[in-house]
C-alpha cells in the first residue's frame, strides 16, 4: 500500500505564504506525476499544479501562476506547493496525489492524500 501524508497547512493573512509538504511511504517502486488539487468551500474540487517524475512544471491553475510554485524531492518521494502572496480566494482543502507504480511491471495507480486546510483571512 502507498500512504500520502500532507502538512504544512494553517490560518494565514492575505499576502502571506505557506508550504505545503506531501511524503508519499509504503511500497513504492517509482513515482511518476505529483499534483495539488483543492476544494474550496461549497465548490468542485480543481487542479492547481502538477510536476512530472522529472521534476519538470506541467501545469498551473491560471488563478495560481505566478504566486504559487509546485516542486518535489524525488530521493524523499515529497512533492511541494510553496503559495506566496495568498489571497482570500485560496482558501481551500488541498490534497497531493501522485502516480505510483508499487511493482516494476505494474501500472501506476493513483493515491490521494487526506487533505490540508488552508485558510486566509482578509
Amino acid at each position: 500500500q502507498v500512504q500520502l501524508v500532507e502538512s504544512g497547512g494553517g490560518l494565514v493573512q492575505a499576502g502571506g505564504s505557506l508550504r505545503l509538504s506531501c511524503a508519499a511511504s509504503g511500497t513504492i517502486f517509482s513515482i511518476n506525476a505529483m499534483g495539488w488539487y483543492r476544494q474550496p468551500p461549497g465548490k468542485q474540487r480543481e487542479l492547481v499544479a502538477t510536476v512530472t517524475s522529472g521534476g519538470r512544471t506541467d501545469y498551473y491553475a491560471d488563478s495560481v501562476k505566478g504566486r504559487f510554485t509546485i516542486s518535489r524531492d524525488n530521493a524523499k518521494n515529497t512533492v511541494y506547493l510553496q503559495m506566496n502572496s495568498l489571497k482570500a480566494e485560496d482558501t481551500a482543502v488541498y490534497y497531493c496525489n501522485a502516480d505510483v507504480k508499487t511493482l516494476r511491471w505494474s501500472s501506476p495507480g493513483r493515491y490521494w492524500g487526506q487533505g490540508t486546510q488552508v485558510t486566509v483571512s482578509s
